[in-house]
């Protein structure tokens, strides 16, 4: 499992440039970013390079932050890749609360879940031939 930062946006101009210049001033990287909307407000789903530190930073500055362990798996790059990955859980009770994808600079995609019983999700996706990130996989050393 993988830390990924949660940070709720008012929906108002200017409050995600405002986010990622936050991060960025403190050098943060960010590897992958989703945001989902509501009338009022936006939920923005972060992968960076320093999960703890980030969330620090946004707290400081009177961000809403905070740290949500999520799986994440490698899958192949190609059409029905992302298909026979989620067959491999299929029937399994396993249920997908959100999910979204990157790729990394190897061009591997990254397909991002958050699910109950996430460890026994990424074991039965090892088991399947599927690579599941760690933290060391993702994050910068500091």
């Amino acid at each position: 499992m993988i830390d990924q930062i949660t940070v709720y946006l008012e929906n108002k101009q200017g409050r995600l440039a405002a986010l990622c210049r936050t991060l960025g001033d403190a050098g943060i990287n960010m590897h992958a970013l989703t945001i989902a909307d509501t009338t009022d407000y936006g939920v923005a789903r972060i992968i960076c390079d320093d999960p703890a530190r980030a969330v620090k930073i946004l707290d400081d500055d009177d961000w809403r932050a905070s740290i949500t362990k999520v799986a994440a798996v490698e899958v192949p790059n190609e059409p029905g890749g992302l298909a026979g990955m989620l067959d491999s859980i299929a029937g399994s009770g396993v249920n997908v609360e959100y999910s979204y994808c990157f790729a990394t600079p190897s061009r591997q995609a990254v397909f991002v879940m958050k699910v109950h019983g996430g460890n026994e999700v990424l074991d039965s996706l090892t088991k399947a031939g599927y690579k599941a990130l760690q933290p060391s996989d993702l994050y910068a050393d500091h």
